[in-house]
């Protein structure tokens, strides 16, 4: 029973419909508030991937990078059905809802406690900008940080390294722990590119690096789904603590 539901749940099916909802609840409520597709209440994921096709075809660009991004989830989650023969059980979803819960809650506390020993002793961990934000932006950024950020550093990043380690030789096991790390690192340094970008201090890097560190071993270990909403959830719990 566990085994088929570790099996099901990381499937591409299963990972592209548990996290379609974040997609949809982010989008809407970003929009809702600043009413801008790349700008105003935006995650900084969001930003770059969108300003990329922007930059290539302007507002036409964004519908391209629509049309790809649900074409692709679709396409997924099409391919993955036949293959496996089976549909999609809305038990299987609501178990991968509560592992999102209890991952994000003993991140929570787990990241904290090793980011203080590393700095040997209790320091201020704040996130940075995100706190001068109101409660409502945090939220929807959060719901960004989800979907945008683990699209971008754990879909693709891991990916391309995994890739490229695997193209140098590397053996599985050390390929995905140089995945896991590199992409932390830059996890961690991308919140401080830019005009919007926080203040670097060493508290907060290394307390993002953790951070990456988690979501990209938990990403390889359980596909996109549950990290995107472990994520979201952290996110959400780091706001709501703040």
């Amino acid at each position: 029973m566990l085994k088929d539901y570790l099996r099901r749940s990381r499937s591409p099916r299963y990972s592209v419909v548990f996290a379609a909802p974040l997609l949809v609840l982010y989008e809407v409520l970003s929009a809702a508030l600043s009413g801008s597709a790349v700008a105003g209440v935006r995650n900084g994921a969001d930003v770059l991937l969108k300003s990329l096709f922007v930059a290539l075809g302007g507002r036409d660009g964004l519908v391209v990078f629509g049309v790809l991004l649900c074409g692709a989830g679709v396409m997924i989650v099409w391919r993955d059905v036949r293959k496996s023969g089976e549909g999609i059980r809305a038990a299987v979803l609501g178990w991968m809802l509560g592992e999102s819960a209890v991952y994000a809650a003993v991140f929570g506390t787990t990241i904290s406690f090793l980011t203080s020993v590393l700095l040997e002793g209790p320091r201020a961990l704040s996130v940075g900008g995100a706190a001068a934000l109101g409660l409502h932006t945090q939220l929807v950024v959060s719901l960004g940080a989800g979907i945008y950020e683990e699209l971008l550093f754990r879909v693709i990043l891991v990916g391309a390294l995994l890739w490229l380690a695997r193209r140098l030789g590397l053996g599985r096991t050390v390929a995905g722990a140089l995945a896991v790390v590199l992409s932390a690192l830059i996890f961690s340094a991308f919140h401080y590119v830019g005009a919007l970008g926080d203040t670097f201090t060493v508290a907060s890097f290394t307390f993002r690096a953790i951070a990456g560190l988690a979501f990209s071993a938990l990403y390889v270990a359980r596909g996109f789904g549950i990290t995107a909403w472990t994520h979201a959830l952290y996110d959400l719990g780091l706001a709501l603590l703040q």
